[in-house]
């Protein structure tokens, strides 16, 4: 493990976090995509991964403009949060629940990549690297209406009626 010393080194690093994170998450999507019963959850969890793949292509291009490594970095993060992911697909539950249960767990994603963007975003500003705070103000936008999109389609499946029957057994 190397000392960071710099705002540069610490961005490099974030970098790599984040690509490590992004590459990792190309490969769980898939799963999730298989296991959500909801089309509309399908079919947002397909977009995501080829969405995901260009965030983890714009990652590589900032590394080469850096003259840096993209990889380096193990993300601990990403991998307790796909392993809550992959625990959920196994659940035994309904499959409204087990799709609530799945939003739950890609927003926990969304959530950490939505922070981590933002602040390597802020970090290439300080740092002067215009076009790298652009290109990751980009995939902050992508991550944060991912989110948005998963809050709308959990808002649109109904529960009330599972619960309902449940309550009068």
């Amino acid at each position: 493990m190397s000392t960071i010393t710099t705002l540069e080194e610490l961005f490099v690093e974030q970098l790599q976090d984040l690509y490590n994170a992004e590459t990792q998450l190309i490969k769980a999507l898939p799963a999730m995509a298989k296991a959500a019963h909801s089309p509309a959850l399908k079919d947002s969890f397909e977009a995501h991964f080829e969405q995901t793949k260009e965030h983890a292509a714009r990652l590589e291009q900032i590394f080469e403009v850096l003259g840096k490594e993209a990889d380096g970095k193990k993300c601990q993060a990403m991998l307790g949060l796909i392993k809550e992911g992959k625990e959920m697909i196994s659940e035994k539950a309904s499959s409204e629940v087990k799709d609530i249960g799945l939003i739950a767990a890609a927003q926990r994603v969304e959530h950490y990549e939505i922070a981590g963007y933002g602040c390597v975003r802020t970090y290439a500003k300080i740092l002067g690297h215009k076009e790298a705070a652009k290109t990751l103000q980009t995939t902050l936008d992508e991550e944060a209406a991912t989110d948005k999109k998963l809050t709308v389609i959990a808002e649109k499946l109904n529960l009330l009626p599972q619960e309902e029957a449940a309550l009068k057994n």
